[in-house]
């Protein structure tokens, strides 16, 4: 079958592999849509691991139920891409996020598991979530990147009339800026170096007030703005100068919730962290009952994601989706993949 791999550092290749298998705890799916996600990115940048078929956002149509004597050849279906234990204290806690083994086997994110930028895949059957016959395939494909948005939502225990910041106009932190004003937040502010994006995120009224990041007064315009600071802020980057932001200008006594990923060890001015007694809480992944939540509230229209999406691309455009997502300029937020373009 047709991919789309990694050949190195921001380089990719379209490649025959070998077909996604069926077996009996398994589901066959046909990928019809994928989406690029903010964790694919680091691999583009980094290229590698090499040869990895990424793709853990997705929607897909059933061509073998496996196990699973509820789903039929056919039906659509989406899935948590991971692959947790299912036996541990986390897993039997339905905190699938903490299993050890969570990551190991991951779709898209382990050479051993091609992900949707592949034509077929192969998901855990205990994964698999049937698509709501109202729900669009464009939708679909936005339930994973919406789920990781609602467990930093859920760790940051937003009140109604408090003020939060996002740092970073990423998907998922325009996904967070959304939630959190369903969540009854009154202000909500979006920083980005980005002015496109930042621009972008006011179009979409995901956020209040757009600031940037890249003005040294950023500071001060908030403090003003918020008389000494957020009451939660949301850090969607993963870098050295967005966790250094989110921790000045959250307020003190003030939460700061770390869902960008870092891929290495980064500085923070941990002495104004201390002085504002700040807390620092990690978020990864989701619950399983935050990803069947977020399927529900696209299904009964309670939330509108088809708006972050800004292109759907054939595998002759990925390598130029990446780098306009990569670009630092352009405003373009969620790129789907569409293997049959």
């Amino acid at each position: 079958m047709r991919a789309v791999a990694l050949k190195g550092k921001r380089e990719f290749e379209l490649k025959e592999i070998e077909d996604a298998k069926k077996t009996k705890d398994r589901v066959l799916i046909k990928v019809l849509k994928a989406g690029i996600c903010g964790s694919d990115l680091h691999n583009f940048e980094l290229g590698g691991p090499v040869g990895l078929v990424m793709g853990h956002e997705f929607c897909g149509e059933v061509l073998d139920n496996g196990d699973r004597l509820d789903l039929k050849k056919g039906d659509r279906v989406t899935a948590l891409p991971i692959s947790p234990c299912g036996k541990c204290e986390a897993c039997l806690k339905g905190e699938v996020q903490y299993c050890p083994h969570t990551w190991s086997d991951a779709l898209g994110l382990a050479l051993t598991n091609p992900g949707a930028l592949g034509e077929k895949i192969s998901v855990r059957s205990d994964m698999v979530y049937k698509v709501p016959d109202n729900v669009s395939d464009v939708e679909m494909a936005m339930v994973e990147p919406t789920a990781v948005a609602l467990h930093a939502i859920h760790l940051a225990d937003i009140k109604v009339g408090a003020k939060v910041l996002v740092v970073g106009g990423g998907i998922i932190g325009l996904l967070s800026a959304m939630l959190a004003k369903k969540e009854g937040a009154s202000f909500v502010a979006l920083s980005e170096t980005n002015p496109n994006r930042g621009k972008k995120a006011l179009t979409l009224a995901s956020c209040d007030k757009y600031y940037d990041a890249t003005k040294k007064d950023m500071l001060t315009e908030i403090n003003t703005d918020t008389q000494g600071g957020f009451d939660v802020v949301i850090e969607c980057c993963g870098n050295a100068p967005a966790v250094s932001s989110a921790i000045m200008a959250v307020k003190p006594g003030g939460l700061v919730v770390l869902v960008g990923v870092a891929t290495e060890a980064i500085p923070t001015p941990t002495v104004v962290a201390v002085m504002k007694e700040v807390k620092l809480q990690g978020a990864i992944a989701y619950t399983k009952e935050e990803f069947k939540t977020c399927i529900d509230l696209i299904a009964n229209g309670q939330i509108e994601v088809k708006q972050f999406v800004d292109d759907i691309v054939g595998y002759n455009e990925v390598q130029k989706a990446y780098e306009r997502l990569t670009s630092g300029t352009d405003s373009a937020v969620k790129i789907l993949v569409d293997p049959s373009k």
